[in-house]
Protein backbone atom coordinates (compact mmCIF):
# COMPACT_ATOMS: atom_id res chain seq x y z
CA UNK A 1 0.00 0.00 0.00
CA UNK A 2 1.74 3.75 -0.96
CA UNK A 3 2.45 5.51 1.94
CA UNK A 4 0.17 8.21 1.01
CA UNK A 5 -2.98 6.43 1.15
CA UNK A 6 -5.16 6.75 3.73
CA UNK A 7 -9.08 6.71 3.96
CA UNK A 8 -9.26 10.37 2.24
CA UNK A 9 -7.70 8.79 -1.24
CA UNK A 10 -8.59 4.66 -0.26
CA UNK A 11 -10.99 3.86 -3.53
CA UNK A 12 -12.84 1.27 -1.13
CA UNK A 13 -13.74 3.90 1.58
CA UNK A 14 -16.42 6.15 1.58
CA UNK A 15 -16.18 9.25 -0.31
CA UNK A 16 -17.06 12.52 1.40
CA UNK A 17 -20.90 12.95 2.55
CA UNK A 18 -22.01 9.70 0.92
CA UNK A 19 -22.63 7.60 4.31
CA UNK A 20 -25.55 10.34 5.12
CA UNK A 21 -26.76 9.60 1.56
CA UNK A 22 -26.81 6.00 2.06
CA UNK A 23 -28.43 6.34 5.39
CA UNK A 24 -30.65 9.29 4.30
CA UNK A 25 -34.16 8.14 5.73
CA UNK A 26 -33.36 5.33 7.71
CA UNK A 27 -36.08 3.71 9.82
CA UNK A 28 -34.16 2.24 12.14
CA UNK A 29 -34.06 3.41 16.15
CA UNK A 30 -32.54 0.51 18.30
CA UNK A 31 -29.60 -1.40 16.67
CA UNK A 32 -27.67 -4.52 18.45
CA UNK A 33 -24.60 -6.58 17.77
CA UNK A 34 -24.18 -10.00 18.84
CA UNK A 35 -20.76 -11.88 17.94
CA UNK A 36 -17.37 -12.41 18.72
CA UNK A 37 -14.23 -9.69 18.40
CA UNK A 38 -15.05 -8.94 14.83
CA UNK A 39 -18.07 -7.41 16.68
CA UNK A 40 -16.51 -6.47 20.00
CA UNK A 41 -13.58 -4.46 17.68
CA UNK A 42 -10.05 -5.93 17.81
CA UNK A 43 -8.63 -4.47 14.41
CA UNK A 44 -5.23 -2.90 14.51
CA UNK A 45 -4.18 0.31 14.31
CA UNK A 46 -3.63 2.13 10.58
CA UNK A 47 -1.82 5.45 9.61
CA UNK A 48 -4.61 7.38 7.98
CA UNK A 49 -7.71 5.07 9.11
CA UNK A 50 -9.84 6.12 12.23
CA UNK A 51 -8.94 3.94 14.91
CA UNK A 52 -13.22 3.83 15.39
CA UNK A 53 -13.79 0.40 15.45
CA UNK A 54 -16.10 -1.30 12.60
CA UNK A 55 -19.46 -2.00 14.41
CA UNK A 56 -18.86 1.31 16.40
CA UNK A 57 -18.38 3.36 13.41
CA UNK A 58 -21.74 1.93 12.11
CA UNK A 59 -23.87 3.01 15.05
CA UNK A 60 -22.28 6.10 14.88
CA UNK A 61 -23.09 6.50 10.89
CA UNK A 62 -26.51 5.41 11.89
CA UNK A 63 -26.92 8.11 14.37
CA UNK A 64 -25.87 10.98 12.22
CA UNK A 65 -28.61 9.91 9.79
CA UNK A 66 -30.93 9.32 12.84
CA UNK A 67 -29.96 11.23 16.05
CA UNK A 68 -31.04 9.20 19.24
CA UNK A 69 -30.70 5.58 18.19
CA UNK A 70 -29.92 3.34 20.66
CA UNK A 71 -27.03 0.96 20.06
CA UNK A 72 -25.59 -1.85 22.42
CA UNK A 73 -22.65 -4.03 21.59
CA UNK A 74 -22.61 -7.45 22.86
CA UNK A 75 -19.68 -8.81 21.13
CA UNK A 76 -17.01 -10.95 23.01
CA UNK A 77 -13.83 -12.11 21.68
CA UNK A 78 -12.97 -15.72 21.85
CA UNK A 79 -16.39 -17.12 21.62
CA UNK A 80 -17.80 -19.87 18.95
CA UNK A 81 -21.30 -19.86 17.87
CA UNK A 82 -23.41 -22.00 20.51
CA UNK A 83 -21.22 -19.56 23.02
CA UNK A 84 -22.81 -16.25 21.10
CA UNK A 85 -26.15 -17.69 20.98
CA UNK A 86 -26.25 -18.90 25.07
CA UNK A 87 -25.06 -16.00 26.78
CA UNK A 88 -26.19 -12.71 24.05
CA UNK A 89 -29.42 -13.74 21.97
CA UNK A 90 -31.37 -13.37 25.34
CA UNK A 91 -30.47 -9.73 25.74
CA UNK A 92 -30.30 -9.33 22.01
CA UNK A 93 -34.00 -9.82 22.42
CA UNK A 94 -34.63 -8.08 25.53
CA UNK A 95 -33.03 -4.69 23.85
CA UNK A 96 -35.78 -4.96 21.60
CA UNK A 97 -33.80 -3.92 18.45
CA UNK A 98 -34.92 -3.22 14.77
CA UNK A 99 -31.77 -3.83 13.62
CA UNK A 100 -29.30 -6.85 14.47
CA UNK A 101 -25.78 -7.53 13.15
CA UNK A 102 -24.88 -11.34 13.80
CA UNK A 103 -21.07 -12.54 13.61
CA UNK A 104 -19.53 -15.44 14.70
CA UNK A 105 -18.17 -18.54 13.33
CA UNK A 106 -14.75 -17.82 12.72
CA UNK A 107 -13.47 -19.32 15.84
CA UNK A 108 -15.11 -22.56 15.01
CA UNK A 109 -13.81 -22.31 11.74
CA UNK A 110 -9.87 -21.90 12.78
CA UNK A 111 -9.88 -25.02 14.37
CA UNK A 112 -9.61 -28.27 12.21
CA UNK A 113 -12.42 -29.96 13.17
CA UNK A 114 -14.64 -27.24 12.55
CA UNK A 115 -18.77 -28.62 12.11
CA UNK A 116 -20.15 -26.61 9.44
CA UNK A 117 -24.03 -27.91 9.86
CA UNK A 118 -23.73 -26.87 13.79
CA UNK A 119 -22.52 -23.50 13.40
CA UNK A 120 -25.30 -22.78 10.58
CA UNK A 121 -27.72 -24.12 13.32
CA UNK A 122 -26.74 -21.42 15.48
CA UNK A 123 -26.46 -18.76 13.18
CA UNK A 124 -30.17 -19.84 11.70
CA UNK A 125 -31.39 -19.85 15.34
CA UNK A 126 -30.25 -16.40 16.37
CA UNK A 127 -31.00 -15.27 12.75
CA UNK A 128 -35.24 -16.14 13.65
CA UNK A 129 -35.10 -15.07 17.16
CA UNK A 130 -34.42 -12.01 15.75
CA UNK A 131 -36.08 -11.60 12.49
CA UNK A 132 -39.47 -13.22 15.12
CA UNK A 133 -38.88 -10.16 16.96
CA UNK A 134 -39.13 -8.05 14.21
CA UNK A 135 -35.39 -6.82 13.42
CA UNK A 136 -34.28 -6.65 10.28
CA UNK A 137 -30.94 -8.81 10.57
CA UNK A 138 -27.01 -8.08 9.32
CA UNK A 139 -24.59 -11.08 8.53
CA UNK A 140 -21.55 -10.77 6.94
CA UNK A 141 -18.96 -12.97 5.08
CA UNK A 142 -15.53 -11.61 6.56
CA UNK A 143 -12.43 -11.21 4.52
CA UNK A 144 -10.46 -14.48 4.11
CA UNK A 145 -8.07 -14.38 6.90
CA UNK A 146 -6.31 -16.81 5.82
CA UNK A 147 -4.48 -14.61 3.07
CA UNK A 148 -3.00 -12.62 6.72
CA UNK A 149 0.75 -12.87 6.59
CA UNK A 150 1.01 -14.16 10.15
CA UNK A 151 -0.77 -16.83 9.42
CA UNK A 152 1.86 -19.86 9.12
CA UNK A 153 2.02 -21.05 5.30
CA UNK A 154 1.20 -25.03 6.78
CA UNK A 155 -2.03 -23.90 8.01
CA UNK A 156 -3.14 -21.52 5.23
CA UNK A 157 -4.91 -24.07 2.78
CA UNK A 158 -6.95 -25.62 5.68
CA UNK A 159 -7.59 -22.36 7.07
CA UNK A 160 -8.65 -20.41 3.67
CA UNK A 161 -10.80 -23.65 3.06
CA UNK A 162 -12.56 -23.37 6.56
CA UNK A 163 -13.21 -19.76 6.09
CA UNK A 164 -14.74 -19.57 2.60
CA UNK A 165 -17.04 -22.74 3.90
CA UNK A 166 -18.40 -20.42 6.73
CA UNK A 167 -18.31 -17.31 4.14
CA UNK A 168 -20.71 -19.27 1.87
CA UNK A 169 -22.86 -21.05 4.35
CA UNK A 170 -23.67 -17.43 5.74
CA UNK A 171 -24.22 -16.51 2.25
CA UNK A 172 -26.49 -19.42 2.32
CA UNK A 173 -28.42 -18.74 5.10
CA UNK A 174 -28.73 -15.15 4.42
CA UNK A 175 -30.58 -16.00 1.14
CA UNK A 176 -32.53 -17.87 3.31
CA UNK A 177 -33.80 -16.21 5.97
CA UNK A 178 -33.58 -13.03 3.91
CA UNK A 179 -30.91 -10.62 5.63
CA UNK A 180 -29.16 -8.19 4.80
CA UNK A 181 -25.82 -9.35 3.62
CA UNK A 182 -22.42 -7.90 3.24
CA UNK A 183 -19.81 -10.36 1.32
CA UNK A 184 -16.35 -9.21 1.93
CA UNK A 185 -14.61 -13.00 1.24
CA UNK A 186 -14.32 -12.08 -2.39
CA UNK A 187 -13.57 -8.38 -2.03
CA UNK A 188 -10.99 -7.32 -4.43
CA UNK A 189 -8.50 -6.33 -1.54
CA UNK A 190 -9.13 -9.63 0.23
CA UNK A 191 -5.47 -11.14 -0.81
CA UNK A 192 -4.12 -7.68 0.29
CA UNK A 193 -1.79 -8.00 3.30
CA UNK A 194 -2.87 -4.55 4.47
CA UNK A 195 -6.16 -5.77 5.62
CA UNK A 196 -4.98 -7.95 8.30
CA UNK A 197 -3.42 -7.77 11.83
CA UNK A 198 0.21 -8.66 13.15
CA UNK A 199 -2.19 -11.23 15.47
CA UNK A 200 -3.34 -13.55 11.99
CA UNK A 201 -6.45 -13.39 13.36
CA UNK A 202 -8.21 -9.94 12.68
CA UNK A 203 -8.10 -6.91 10.57
CA UNK A 204 -6.32 -3.67 10.16
CA UNK A 205 -7.95 -0.10 10.96
CA UNK A 206 -7.67 0.04 7.08
CA UNK A 207 -10.56 -3.62 6.70
CA UNK A 208 -12.69 -1.52 9.10
CA UNK A 209 -13.06 0.99 7.32
CA UNK A 210 -13.78 -0.84 3.81
CA UNK A 211 -16.40 -2.86 6.12
CA UNK A 212 -17.83 0.12 7.40
CA UNK A 213 -18.38 1.36 4.18
CA UNK A 214 -19.79 -1.80 2.11
CA UNK A 215 -21.77 -2.60 5.47
CA UNK A 216 -23.90 0.89 4.87
CA UNK A 217 -23.93 0.49 1.00
CA UNK A 218 -25.82 -2.70 1.93
CA UNK A 219 -27.94 -1.18 4.10
CA UNK A 220 -28.95 1.62 1.50
CA UNK A 221 -29.47 -1.38 -1.03
CA UNK A 222 -32.07 -2.79 1.40
CA UNK A 223 -33.94 0.51 2.07
CA UNK A 224 -33.95 0.94 -1.56
CA UNK A 225 -35.86 -2.35 -2.01
CA UNK A 226 -39.17 -4.27 -1.04
CA UNK A 227 -39.91 -5.09 2.15
CA UNK A 228 -38.71 -9.04 3.12
CA UNK A 229 -41.20 -11.50 3.00
CA UNK A 230 -41.86 -13.50 6.18
CA UNK A 231 -39.75 -16.39 6.33
CA UNK A 232 -40.38 -18.49 9.74
CA UNK A 233 -41.99 -21.48 9.14
CA UNK A 234 -43.56 -20.74 12.68
CA UNK A 235 -45.04 -17.89 11.68
CA UNK A 236 -49.17 -17.94 11.96
CA UNK A 237 -50.77 -20.01 9.09
CA UNK A 238 -53.76 -17.91 6.98
CA UNK A 239 -56.01 -20.71 7.18
CA UNK A 240 -58.61 -19.01 4.87
CA UNK A 241 -55.87 -18.62 2.31
CA UNK A 242 -55.35 -22.59 2.64
CA UNK A 243 -59.02 -23.52 2.55
CA UNK A 244 -59.42 -21.25 -0.77
CA UNK A 245 -56.71 -22.82 -2.80
CA UNK A 246 -57.59 -25.86 -1.39
CA UNK A 247 -61.24 -25.41 -3.31
CA UNK A 248 -59.33 -24.43 -6.03
CA UNK A 249 -57.91 -27.84 -5.90
CA UNK A 250 -54.38 -26.56 -4.97
CA UNK A 251 -52.48 -28.88 -2.82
Amino acid sequence: MPSTLDESTDPYCLRPGEAAELLRGHPWRRFVAIGDSVVEGMCEPTPGYPDVQWVDRVAAELTAARPGLAYRNLGRRGLRAHQVRAEQLAPALAFAPDLALVVCGGNDAFHPKYDADAVDAELTAMIGALRDAGADVLTVGMFDVSHSPAVPDVLRPGLAGRMRQLSAHTASLAQRHHTIHVHLTDHPLTTDPTLYSTDGRHGSARSDAIATAETLRALSRRLQAPSAPPVNPRQPVDHEVIATTRRRGGQ
